[in-house]
């Protein structure tokens, strides 16, 4: 039976990380799926092995046994890519580096990507890699609720400590940092053509410290300020639906105004435009659906 690309599985395990001939064996590390799996990648946790064990077996604290989950020091993505040659893997970091210098360290969970040869089949392929920071934090859902009770009680869900001097500053600190933010991505729209998936579920984390964070970078799209509906390659209009979520983060989070007949917005938010996004939309969904690899991890708007 012929070896299985790893690109091609529906999930990966600890065995398939480290049967890769990148990967150094022994390990000191322990590969599990992360609860997030992605249309553009896998994605693994990278743990202490004995953190694993912890969890699994449990430790006795105070007299009282605990199973403390085990917490990734690093997110490992394989991107599910097939590239043709080398200058079309180049141009994809090329991409991920336009991200990083915008929004790099403050709010952009810190990628380090790198190629490898994958060996299958006794030839070499490139493979995308990329060990990227873990965060710890809230989703932020553009499309949701954002007044100050709603951010008080993102507090809460994080364990953070709520004195009341905390709750009084907690959504002003929130707002002024979603502004940076908003701020640094229409920066990077106007001036390099190119916008990250605000739009997937997930993709953004509000942390402890108040701070904003994008955490997936898989699908970075070109802007273009034309009348055409651009896809990904899912048939997805990530570049659409992202700017819409930028609107309206700007609207309802930050402490900034939004004005729908200004650039960025103008071009993406025609009502006629959004019907015709919103019927793509949909079809992508009804396309995906049974997919081995789908997560729904598109917002429907």
């Amino acid at each position: 039976m012929p070896e299985e690309d790893i690109r091609d599985k529906a999930y990966l395990n600890h065995k398939d990380i480290i049967n890769l001939n990148f990967i150094r064996i022994p390990g000191i590390y322990y590969f599990r799926r992360y609860y997030r799996e992605g249309l553009r990648s896998h994605i693994m946790e990278v743990l202490k092995p004995w953190d694993v064990e912890n969890e699994t077996k449990g430790i006795i604290k105070d007299g009282v046994k605990l199973y403390p989950r085990a917490e990734p020091l690093k997110i490992l993505r394989i991107f599910r890519t097939k590239f043709g040659s080398l200058k079309d893997a180049e141009e994809e970091l090329k991409r991920v580096k336009i991200i990083a210098k915008y929004l790099a360290p403050d709010y952009l969970a810190r990628p380090e990507e790198f190629l490898v040869n994958y060996i299958k089949g006794g030839k070499l392929e490139i493979l995308l890699c990329g060990l990227q920071e873990y965060i710890k934090g809230e989703l932020i859902e553009p499309w949701g609720h954002f007044d100050d009770d709603h951010l008080i009680s993102m507090l809460g869900d994080m364990g953070v400590d709520d004195s009341a001097m905390i709750i009084s500053q907690w959504p002003r600190k929130i707002r002024k940092n979603a502004q940076n933010f908003i701020s640094k991505i229409k920066q990077m729209i106007m001036e390099t053509n190119h916008v990250p998936d605000l739009a997937g579920v997930g993709n953004l984390l509000l942390t402890k410290s108040g701070d904003i964070k994008l955490v997936d970078i898989n699908n970075i799209s070109s802007v273009s300020f034309d009348n055409d509906i651009k896809l990904d390659d899912r048939g997805y209009p990530v570049c659409d639906k992202s700017i819409e979520a930028l609107f309206f983060l700007e609207r309802k989070l930050s402490a900034g105004s939004s004005r729908i007949d200004t650039l960025p917005y103008k071009t993406f938010l025609d009502p006629e435009r959004m019907k015709e996004v919103s019927v793509i939309e949909k079809e992508f969904h009804e396309s995906m659906e049974g997919s081995m690899y789908y997560w729904p991890s598109y917002n429907a708007g």
